[in-house]
């Protein structure tokens, strides 16, 4: 058997794939097989024998001993680099130690040596305290030194020493200068010696001739517009007295103050707003053209100024308050003042918007402005501060020592301000005028309404003459309880009404003068215009309200100014239309038709006390949501001015069914007395001419109550109506005597007058006129069963004792009245016939209870009572007061 061939015996290709770098990195089986095999397989490709192995097997002998080789000398390397980490891992560790040893010991060495340090330190600080402290007494006796060294210098008369300081030192001894002069001032009050007057007023004249040199220096500085030098000048004036005389100087002369000269003559400008300014019925203005041109000029000015200001003055926030002060005591109150004085000469509406105006345009500049809100530069006590500006508005240096708080420069604009509108708004002016305002604008409007109305209620104790001294008892309240709280507003906002309306009482009423237009009777209707102009106007007085008074006002001068419409809208408007509806219905001819416009007037009521009440909770109750004691007085007051017009609205419909039931009265007198006793050449199938008359004016009442009223209102009017005519035709029946023919003319009558009252849409009365159309039956059954009928039908429930002055009226009644009366039927108790307990019947005849029970136990009076439960009056109290209501009501 041959031997495997040795390396060097192997193919070089072969050789070469048994090289230890073939197996670093990634090595893959299949791919070195292939390498080795490779050439072998290629060389017995090209035999042309059968496959020899033997090439095959002596290659991979070879290759597995090479490998076998290579395996125990990678193994060899490893054991020995194992071998050698092993010990570079010792020696590694060993210097580790001895290195973290090392580090402990520089550790405890710097420890020390921080310690040492910072004991040294303590010692320093400590040297240095003494140090400074020592300084701090050199430097207070060196300058005590100094000061007393000047001081006899002045007593002597010599200020050489101090002229240089001014003269040759510069910018240095100019502020060394103004602290020595401030010093020495101090030192010589202090001073009690035989000279010390002659030599204070040497030093103040000095300090006077200082002061006088630094302002001339900042003035020409200021005119050469160099800023270094003003801020040295303001500094220096600043150590010396505080720099009030500096700032004075400032804003004294600069352009703004002394070029903007403003007259009324400017006001031309803005023609169109003069024009409309007076017109109630225009836009309120928002911004006038000089007083637009005069913000724009401060707003620019402000934000130059505030540039400068901060690189001149140290205390740049103090000047640009000083500043702004100024502009708002001079240059912005004049020209307010100037436009509240021309709007003031045309009216008082024209005075407060133009306030209104001034305070909307003057509320948005000060937010401008206090973006201007500066830092200082140079720290200042509040002490300081606060003596600086007592100062600079010319006040005496305070003696106390409370402490000052400096104020922001949003605080100051808020106070300037305010400051600006208390002359017009303190205590009740802003109300009063307002409320005057409200008085000539209403007064002026209903000026027509009020003469028309004056002149048709001229009776003694008119609606008119009781709202006037309403209005006059109110103000006479407010004079004599001036400290009240919201009822004293009230009762004051009642008195300016009465005071600038012109309003008198009875006793000082106004008469017409001959040169007057005469009143029409269209002066003196209501109308939905008229109370939405009212509630315009006062919804802009509101307005106003609320801008110009103080918050915690607002809901009291709110519910005084609601006050002022109640009296108007209410007492002076819708109240005197009720009144002198009224009085007409009063003072009309019975004979002739009853007017029905009453229901006109309560329909414009209703619509405008609708409106009104939809102001009040929409635009006036909110207002006092901020105060519940003024809300609840305002909702209170609101609704007894609402039931007060009520009130006079029911009154009104009471008079109104009054007329109209007399006038239905008067109608059915004129009833022919034989009427329903024709003969049978007579018998006629028309209605009677009492019925035609009655059913015409049923029919009107009809249609202007459904076109004038609704629901509740409406129901309750024509019920009302229903049930007193019902009541008549009872009385009407009684009156006259009815034969068989006239049976049929009274059927026909009584149904056109079911038929009617079916239209009217009134559950209460289909019933009653069903039951008076059975009642007019009586007169068309034959006698024999006459008595049946009453049985079976409503009449029924009547006691027949109250149906003989029905009966009686029978034509025929006499024939057949002892046999009806002497009719009976008797039941026994236990089942027999027997005759009852009696009760007196029609004539005092016996009725047995049977028939009485069958008949009903309730009288016709009883029956009528109880339908008399639908009356309005029954229902709401006396007649038809409490029945007409409005559909809505404040709630509290």
């Amino acid at each position: 058997m041959e031997t495997a061939p040795s390396f060097d015996e192997l193919d070089p290709s072969v050789q070469e794939q048994l090289d230890i770098k073939t197996f670093q990195g990634k090595f893959d089986v299949k791919d070195f097989i292939g390498a080795v095999s490779d050439k072998l397989i290629s060389n017995s490709k090209t035999g042309s024998g059968p496959f020899n192995p033997v090439p095959f097997i002596r290659t991979f002998e070879g290759t597995v001993d090479k490998l076998i080789a290579l395996r125990k000398d990678v193994q060899a390397k490893s054991e020995q680099m194992e071998k050698s980490v092993k010990v570079a891992e010792r020696e590694y560790t060993r210097k580790m130690s001895d290195l973290n040893k090392g580090f402990e010991a520089v550790g405890q060495s710097f420890s020390g040596m921080e310690n040492k340090m910072s004991e040294v330190g303590r010692t320093a600080v400590r040297i240095g305290e003494q140090l400074e402290s020592v300084h701090l007494q050199r430097q207070r006796a060196q300058a005590a030194h100094d000061l007393i060294n000047y001081y006899i210098q002045f007593s002597r008369g010599d200020t050489s020493d101090l002229d240089v300081l001014r003269k040759q030192s510069g910018k240095e001894g100019r502020q060394e200068l103004a602290t020595v002069l401030r010093r020495l001032s101090a030192v010589a009050k202090e001073v009690d010696l035989p000279t010390a007057e002659q030599t204070r007023e040497a030093i103040d004249k000095y300090c006077e001739k200082f002061e006088k040199d630094m302002l001339n220096l900042f003035d020409r500085c200021y005119r050469k517009e160099d800023p270094k030098m003003m801020h040295h000048c303001a500094q220096t004036l600043q150590d010396f007295n505080g720099g009030a005389s500096c700032v004075q100087i400032y804003v004294n002369q600069h352009d703004f103050f002394i070029n903007r000269v403003r007259q009324v003559t400017s006001f031309n400008a803005d023609s169109e707003l003069w024009k409309t300014l007076n017109d109630p019925d225009s836009t309120p203005p928002r911004t006038e053209k000089g007083l637009q041109e005069l913000f724009k000029e401060i707003r620019t000015t402000v934000g130059e100024e505030a540039q400068i200001v901060q690189v001149v003055f140290p205390n740049p926030p103090l000047v640009m308050q000083v500043f702004l002060q100024r502009v708002f005591a001079q240059s912005i109150q004049e020209y307010m003042e100037q436009l509240l004085n021309k709007g003031s000469s045309l009216s008082t509406l024209a005075f407060l918007r133009i306030l209104q105006l001034v305070h909307i345009q003057v509320s948005n500049l000060v937010e401008d402005l206090k973006e201007y809100e500066l830092t200082t530069s140079t720290p200042r006590s509040p002490t300081e501060v606060a003596e600086l500006r007592r100062s600079i508005i010319g006040l005496a240096p305070s003696t106390t020592t409370t402490s000052f708080v400096t104020v922001s420069l949003s605080s100051m604009l808020e106070t300037a301000m305010e400051e600006l509108f208390v002359p017009y708004t303190e205590g009740m002016r802003y109300l009063e005028r307002e409320s005057k305002s409200l008085g000539e604008l209403y007064m002026g409007y209903l000026s027509r309404f009020a003469r028309y109305h004056e002149k048709t209620s001229k009776g003694k104790g008119s609606m008119f003459d009781r709202m006037v001294n309403q209005l006059s008892a109110a103000a006479a309240t407010s004079s004599n309880n001036s400290g009240a709280t919201s009822s004293s507003a009230s009762a004051q906002a009642a008195a300016a009404l009465m005071k600038f309306s012109g309003l008198t009482t009875s006793a000082e009423k106004i008469q017409e003068k001959p040169g007057d237009d005469p009143v029409r009777e269209e002066d003196g209707l209501l109308g939905l215009d008229a109370a939405e102009q009212m509630l315009k106007w006062h919804a802009e007085a509101v307005g106003r309200c609320v801008v110009l008074s103080p918050s915690n006002d607002v809901p009291k001068n709110a519910f005084a100014l609601s006050r002022v419409l109640a009296e108007t809208i209410g007492t002076n408007y819708a109240e005197v239309a009720l009144d002198t509806a009224f009085t007409r219905l009063e003072t009309a001819d019975p004979k002739v038709e009853p007017s029905l416009q009453a229901l006109g007037v309560l329909r414009l009521v209703d619509f405008i006390c609708h409106l009104w009440q939809q102001y009040v909770s929409t635009a006036l109750l909110p207002l006092a949501s901020s105060s519940v004691t003024v809300r609840r007085e305002m909702v209170i007051f609101n609704n007894q001015a609402v039931s007060r017009i009520e009130g006079a609205a029911n009154a009104l419909m009471n008079r109104l069914v009054d007329s109209i039931i007399a006038w239905l009265s008067s109608q059915l007198v004129k009833q022919k007395k034989n009427e329903f006793k024709p003969r049978n050449d007579e018998l006629s199938f028309v209605n009677t001419e009492p019925c035609e008359a009655c059913c015409t004016m049923l029919a009107k009442v009809r249609d202007a109550a459904k076109q004038n009223l609704s629901g509740k209102n409406l129901e309750i009017f024509l019920t009302e109506i229903g049930v007193s005519f019902n009541t008549l035709l009872l009385e009407h029946l009684k009156k006259f005597s009815v034969n068989a023919n006239g049976g049929l003319i009274l059927a026909k009558d009584l149904k056109s007058y079911q038929d009617l009252f079916a239209t009217f849409s009134c559950p209460a009365l289909p019933e009653r006129f069903e039951f008076i159309c059975q009642l007019g039956k009586i007169f068309l059954i034959e006698p024999e069963i006459l008595k049946s009928y009453i049985n079976e039908s409503a009449l029924a429930r009547i006691e027949l004792h109250l149906l003989r002055p029905y009966l009686a009226q029978r034509s025929d009644w006499q024939t057949f009245e002892k046999g009806f009366d002497g009719q009976s039927d008797a039941v026994s108790v236990d089942g027999g016939v027997g005759v009852g307990a009696g009760v007196t019947g029609f004539g005092g005849v016996v009725e047995t209870k049977g028939f009485r029970d069958r008949l009903g136990m309730s009288r016709l009076s009883t029956m009528m009572r109880e339908m008399d439960g639908l009356h309005i009056g029954d229902a709401v109290g006396s007649n038809l007061a409490g029945g007409f209501s409005f559909s809505n009501r404040f709630g509290g």
